[in-house]
């Protein structure tokens, strides 16, 4: 593994191995870190400035998550991502996207949904610019809104897990041609079920919009496997 990694910055407020943990995360979401590369504590724990002690306990965390794949007498490695894979997690976030679109009908509140709103004009400036990171990044900062309007705690974590997972893969995927305008299309009919406290078309439109994106990015890892 090359110079990837850049020291990591103490915060008073969170632990050395949550620090340690969020890097490591960050770098193979953003493709710093590639699929089937080898993560050495001792290396790993040079770039970032730490001991290796943060470093071995943030790669176990990352193994859990399935980010990080433990290769008995060789060690750990970013683990690469198959067409199966994808499938199998984009299985399960479906099903807890229209989940968390329906508590939010039931539950969301006027200010969050003036939120979506202001998300959703921030979405449509980025894709009349063309401007893919914007996209990814307001995406992700609309579906958080949901998920916060769900007002359950257990299912934001589930989902954010998810989501990382599939992270680096979501370039190639709104990338894909007409996918920009269709995800912003997909995303003014889903807050207009949810503002309308709709809860059956709001699951089904976010496990529409899950399904959309899914195929979106299985066309795009046929065509340009990234790993």
């Amino acid at each position: 593994m090359g110079q990837r990694l850049s020291p990591v910055k103490l915060e008073n407020y969170k632990p050395l191995r949550e620090i340690v943990l969020e890097a490591l995360k960050d770098a193979i979401v953003n493709g710093q870190l590639k699929p089937g590369e080898r993560l050495m504590e001792q290396q790993v724990a040079e770039e970032l400035g730490v001991s290796r002690t943060p470093v071995r306990e943030a790669i176990r965390k990352l193994e859990i998550e399935g980010f990080v794949i433990m290769i008995p007498r060789k060690g750990a490695y970013v683990s690469d991502i198959s067409l199966k894979d994808i499938a199998q997690v984009f299985e399960v976030r479906a099903a807890m996207e229209a989940l968390a679109a329906g508590l939010a009908a039931q539950r969301i509140v006027d200010e969050q949904v003036e939120q979506l709103e202001r998300k959703l004009v921030e979405v449509k400036k980025a894709v009349d610019n063309s401007d893919l990171e914007g996209t990814i990044q307001y995406d992700t900062e609309f579906h958080e809104i949901i998920y916060s309007a769900s007002r359950n705690d257990r299912l934001v974590q589930f989902l954010n897990n998810l989501r990382e997972q599939i992270q680096r893969y979501r370039s190639a995927s709104l990338a894909s041609p007409g996918r920009l305008k269709d995800t912003l299309e997909e995303h003014k009919e889903l807050v207009d079920a949810i503002s309308a406290r709709n809860v059956e078309l709001a699951q089904r439109l976010a496990k529409e919009h899950i399904e959309n994106a899914e195929n979106s990015i299985l066309e795009a890892f046929k065509a340009n496997p990234l790993s």
